[in-house]
Formats: structure tokens, sequence, C-alpha cells
């Protein structure tokens, strides 16, 4: 089965996380890991901290990205009367599922669609926080399922002009597959004490069954990072291939560059059919909207194919596909079976 429907990683790890996978020594699941007696996380904090220049208090880490995401939601949420975030129009699912969870409620904030991307309001975002005032604001950048993205000057902007007790929560999953600059994260998360960035080993680094996050907050959050923190430290195998793909970095750009030939395949193969609109991607999927007659005709050609892209359901994207860049023969194939699809119509 191809699966190009949740953004997984169709290529091989890198040689490092192959070696250190082979090479790890059982016994060592024996004991815990005895960092925390020097009052750090992990040995895998440590390293992101001298990678991102961030002080090793303030390195968040979790079972995947989702886990500081739910953290940091259910903890801020669940403190005092104010339970409201606020959440971009067309995201990820889960962002409202988490603030239910912990009885809190979510109002939407628009996402403007464009000529081929979506894009966030700056301005607008700024004036429905002031507005709303909630406890949390979410940004999710590049924003799943639109592929669309904020700078750090527009974060910086946001960050600048909304109430200090409102907590700032940034998901950065997707953030490394254009962009190689990560200068800008320390002095925002050292100028700004209500801001999280979140990022994770899920997406860039190809890692999704590893199931480790990381992230970046503002000082002055002992009792978060108490609430969020694992007293006994982290998972050591998970330690050890985190480690290795951290020090991968030129491996999984390499891999990275190599989807902007999936990119522009679908924007020459599809951007000109009726009905198509290739939207624009700074992630490792694209969104593409397509003519919403061919859908069983294709559900039926991806099936006979062993192949699987994400049909979206959200409102307002009912006729959109979601689908993850891949290897090129998979991506090669993905577009024959659309155009088989539409030829047929």
């Amino acid at each position: 089965m191809n699966y190009l429907d949740r953004n997984e990683f169709n290529f091989p790890p890198s040689p490092k996380v192959v070696e250190a996978v082979n090479n790890f020594k059982a016994e060592t699941l024996c004991y815990y890991t005895r960092i925390y007696d020097e009052g750090k996380k992990s040995v895998v904090s440590v390293r992101l901290s001298e990678i991102y220049n961030v002080p090793e208090k303030q390195v968040l880490l979790g079972y995947g990205g989702e886990d500081i995401l739910k953290n940091a939601v259910h903890y801020y949420l669940m403190k005092g009367d104010n339970k409201t975030i606020l959440i971009p129009e067309f995201s990820w699912w889960y962002y409202n599922r988490i603030a239910g969870e912990c009885g809190g409620n979510f109002e939407m904030y628009p996402l403007h669609e464009m000529d081929d991307t979506f894009a966030y309001d700056i301005d607008e975002v700024i004036e429905y926080t002031n507005r709303v005032h909630p406890r949390m604001l979410l940004l999710a950048s590049p924003n799943n399922p639109t592929g669309n993205c904020i700078s750090p000057e527009e974060l910086g902007r946001i960050m600048e002009n909304i109430p200090h007790d409102t907590m700032v929560l940034v998901d950065e999953a997707y953030a490394s597959f254009i962009s190689t600059d990560t200068a800008y994260i320390a002095p925002l998360v050292e100028k700004y004490s209500n801001l999280i960035i979140s990022r994770t080993l899920s997406k860039f680094y190809g890692l999704p069954g590893l199931r480790l996050g990381f992230g970046f907050m503002g000082a002055g959050h002992d009792d978060f990072l108490s609430y969020a923190n694992k007293y006994l430290g982290y998972n050591r195998f998970t330690e050890a291939v985190a480690l290795a793909a951290l020090d991968s970095d030129d491996y999984y750009r390499s891999v990275a560059d190599e989807m902007e030939w999936d990119r522009q395949l679908f924007k020459s193969e599809l951007g000109n059919l009726d009905g198509f609109k290739v939207y624009k991607s700074v992630a490792n999927f694209i969104l593409i909207k397509y003519p919403i007659e061919i859908k069983e005709r294709l559900q039926e050609l991806m099936k006979q194919e062993d192949y699987k892209i994400k049909f979206m359901t959200d409102k307002g994207l009912e006729s959109t596909l979601r689908i993850t860049l891949g290897r090129r023969e998979q991506i090669q194939k993905v577009v024959e079976l659309i155009k088989k699809a539409y030829n047929e119509k």
C-alpha cells in the first residue's frame, strides 16, 4: 500500500538513523537515564538547546508533536475561568478535539483563499485576538491542510500586539520543509513569555513511528514544565534514534528538496485542467481542488492500485484532495490516476 494520506515519510531513514537502530544495545533499556540528576530532561533536550540556542529548561519534549499540543492546551485551558482558544479555519481537526477534552471551547478565525494559496490576514488575527481575548491563540505554520505559513516577522507582529496573558501556541510540525531558518526562535521565546513553538521528528525527519515531539517556550512557566515533563526521563531507544536524526540534517534536506519535483509535476500536469487548482505548499503535502464529480471513480482507481490519498470532507474544502509528497514514481502514478478519472468523466 502507498500511504499518501497522512503526511508520512515515503523515503528510507537516514543512514545515521539506521546505524543508531542497528547498534542500539538492549541492556540500555534496563536502566533509567541519570541526566535528570543534573536537572535536565534528556540528552535530546540538551542537544536541542545547543542546536536552537534556547536554554534547556525552556525546551519541551513530548510523545510526538500532538503531546506538546495536548499538554499545553489542557494545562492552560484548565487554569482559571478563561477557557477559549482561537483556532485557524481549515486546520487540523485535532485542535478542536483537544480543546473539548478539557472542557474548553474554541472559536475559529478566518484563513483567506487568495490566488493559488491560503493566507492569514495578520491584522485580522490581531484584531480578532484582542476582541475575543482568548486564553490561547493557535497558529499553524505551515497549516495543515492548506500548506500556507507565516513569517517570523509576522509572528513577531502578532506577539507584540495581542494581550500578554494570551498564550500563543505555534504548531510548526512542517516548518523545515522549505525554510532552513531557525534563528528566529531563540529571540522570540526570549522576548515573549507567552509563546510556545511546537515541532516534531515526525515530518521533516520522517520518524512518525518514533513518537517524539519537541518545542520551545518563553520563561516563567515552572508549573507547566512540572506538569509536562517526565520525572524519570524519556525512552532511551527513542533518544538514541532522535540524536542520530538531528545529526542528519543534510540527508533530510536533500529529501525535502526532492519534493519540489512533486509540486511542479502536480502544477504542470493538473494546474491547467478545467476544475483543478493546485495550491502553493511549503509542507510535505499539497492541496488540490478537483472536479467533485470524479470523486467516486478516483476513489475506485486509487483502491485498485493500492494508493491512499486524503479526500477532504471539511466544510469549504469538500472538493479538494490533500496528497502527501512522496517518491517520484508514486507521484507520477497519482497524477496518472487523477488524469484517468478526469478523462473518463
